[in-house]
């Protein structure tokens, strides 16, 4: 990536990060502001407590794994990083995530959409843990592409959102729609950004 590039996910990775923290660890939920989704989040809190903080282990987490003068500097690191990432973050964030997806605002169609997300994001991590264990580095770095594509939802969600409402569009019109749209198009410049490195 270029320098522009990486401080901008650095950025990024990091202040959703520190918004979550600061919104889901030193506000009770029960002080949140009123939103359509602050009753499913009291309704299941250990569920929703459990998904967003494992799932911020692997976005502060995946930065480092992308970078090359980390990984090679520190490669011990990056190891136990991975081993993080993968078995905290994306293993315990993605079941709780697909947990509490049943409980989605939004109707059906965020269910689906969040359900979906949860289920890619096991799958690609599965298919990047086997590949490591294989030795098949190459194929590992794809699949993990893949995988951080689908844990910058965690960002992209939180762009979209306050988007939608500064373009004066509804919370039940917005919300299903970015169920989905928080992660395909992440996944599709994933996979461009794979086969463009291909070729």
């Amino acid at each position: 990536m270029s320098k522009f590039n990486n401080v901008l996910l650095y950025f990024l990775t990091f202040t959703v990060a520190a918004y979550a923290v600061y919104s889901y660890g030193v506000i009770p939920l029960a002080a949140m502001p009123p939103t359509p989704m602050k009753e499913n989040f009291l309704a299941h809190a250990s569920g929703i407590v459990t998904h967003v903080f494992a799932s911020l282990i692997a976005l502060v987490l995946g930065p480092f794994q992308f970078s090359a003068r980390f990984r090679q500097n520190h490669l011990a690191i990056h190891r136990w990083f991975g081993r993080c990432y993968l078995g905290l973050g994306v293993l315990v964030g993605g079941v709780s995530g697909l947990y509490m997806s049943q409980y989605a605002s939004g109707g059906m169609l965020a269910k689906l959409g969040f359900g979906t997300l949860a289920i890619a994001w096991l799958y690609t991590g599965w298919c990047a843990y086997l590949a490591v264990r294989r030795g098949a580095i190459d194929e590992h770095r794809k699949w993990m592409v893949r995988n951080f594509s689908l844990t910058l939802a965690a960002v992209t969600l939180r762009i979209y959102l306050p988007a939608s409402m500064l373009a004066g569009i509804s919370f039940a019109t917005a919300y299903p729609v970015i169920a989905w749209a928080c992660w395909i198009p992440n996944l599709i410049f994933a996979e461009w950004r794979i086969n463009s490195a291909r070729s």
